[in-house]
């Protein structure tokens, strides 16, 4: 059984620091640090102009930067070898640079604001692990975006976070190619920490919800299945397509104005559950953070498991080691179980008393086993804070 640790963010900025001086030649002058994510609840609804409830986690990636004058970029990973390089007049959409086009997305994005950007040498760590459907490439986009913020002297106020998340989403969409609709970029820059975001993708909204976890002696138990998530391999693409064609069949700009009536009316079976995945797990969005404010836990178990249905079911983004981290989970005494993040793989996400995590994780371990998987992995997802500055 295998816990994927966090890290502790003053080791791993003095170890990044010192990296980026053997690398470089000399130390960075900020250090930024934006959190993986996971998602309570609300799964491919936020490019439907819907409802998500995310959390920020405590697994986070760091960027150390230091600005050049040459108008070249050069971009590394502990986790990594070698370098990327190149120069700020090249950067624009569809750039093929592999995993560092979302480091240097971020940075041409910027640039197309009016940012003056001259150049970046960038040396990044993570403990958000990759593929899992945590959002490491988010972290990625904002760390760096919140280090060349703070290099321009732009604070992380209310609109510096409104920069950095329109440049991260830009990064992702126009430079990588991965048609995501911004939920992962906004909970890593706005989190709070002990809480999960409420966001409305229909105006931009967001709302800290209360996670009383501690007080029910409750712990968010993540299990990566080593199944990798990607969303660039046409799955994700595909199912935004097609919920973009049923809200035209129907009549309406987004899902979002759509009715569970005007969808069980569809007559592409494909398109019609599609639909019917969004209208009702923006209920269930509802449905949770209501029973959040009561202390509900059994109801959020029951919207969880509708949840994880009807991914299954009708939006057929989950696989068989993801159902049966779900299922083991609730059989081993979690409250609440469910896949989490875009599918085709990653991760789920269970609620778990406090005393059951290692049974729990044992159990899927087991199964895992049994069913002649790939050795999972876990972590703790103790909700933390959004990105910010750790070192100047």
């Amino acid at each position: 059984m295998s816990f994927l640790d966090p890290g502790a963010p003053e080791a791993l900025t003095t170890t990044l620091t010192a990296a980026f001086a053997a690398r470089f030649g000399a130390e960075p002058t900020v250090v930024a640090r934006a959190p993986g994510r996971v998602n309570l609840i609300g799964e491919h609804t936020d490019y439907n102009a819907g409802l998500v409830l995310p959390v920020a986690l405590p697994h986070a990636t760091y960027a150390a930067v230091r600005p050049r004058d040459d108008g070249r970029l050069r971009v590394g990973s502990l986790q990594a070898e070698g370098l990327w390089e190149g120069r700020l007049a090249d950067l624009g959409p569809d750039l093929d640079a592999g995993w560092a086009g979302y480091a240097v997305g971020v940075v041409w994005a910027l640039g197309r604001e009016g940012l003056d950007v001259t150049g970046l040498d960038v040396l990044v760590d993570s403990t958000v692990p990759l593929g899992a459907g945590l959002s490491s490439s988010a972290a990625l986009e904002c760390a760096v975006g919140a280090a060349a913020l703070a290099l321009l002297g732009v604070d992380l106020d209310p609109e510096g976070r409104r920069r950095l998340v329109a440049a991260a989403i830009s990064a992702e969409t126009e430079v990588v190619g991965a048609p995501t609709g911004g939920m992962d970029q906004t909970v890593s820059v706005h989190a709070a920490a002990g809480t999960a975001l409420l966001v409305d993708f229909a105006d931009g909204s967001t709302r800290d919800v209360a996670l009383p976890l501690a007080a029910a002696d409750l712990v968010l138990l993540v299990t990566d299945t080593r199944v990798s998530h990607a969303l660039v391999d046409g799955g994700y693409a595909s199912r935004r397509a097609d919920c973009e064609e049923a809200a035209r069949r129907l009549g309406v700009p987004t899902l979002r104005e759509a009715t569970a009536q005007a969808v069980e009316l569809l007559d592409d079976d494909r398109l019609r559950r599609r639909a019917r995945h969004f209208v009702t797990e923006i209920a269930r969005v509802t449905e949770v953070v209501g029973a959040l404010a009561a202390g509900d836990w059994g109801q959020v178990g029951r919207c969880f498991l509708a949840s994880h249905v009807s991914m299954r079911d009708d939006f057929e983004i989950s696989c068989p080691e993801l159902d049966a981290a779900v299922e083991t989970a609730v059989q081993a005494g979690a409250l609440a179980a469910r896949m989490t993040g875009g599918g085709f793989g990653g991760s789920s996400v269970a609620v778990v008393p406090a005393d059951r995590v290692e049974a729990v994780a044992r159990a899927i371990d087991a199964r895992f086993v049994a069913d002649g998987f790939r050795e999972p992995a876990h972590l703790v997802a103790t909700p933390s804070t959004g990105s910010g500055i750790v070192a100047r």
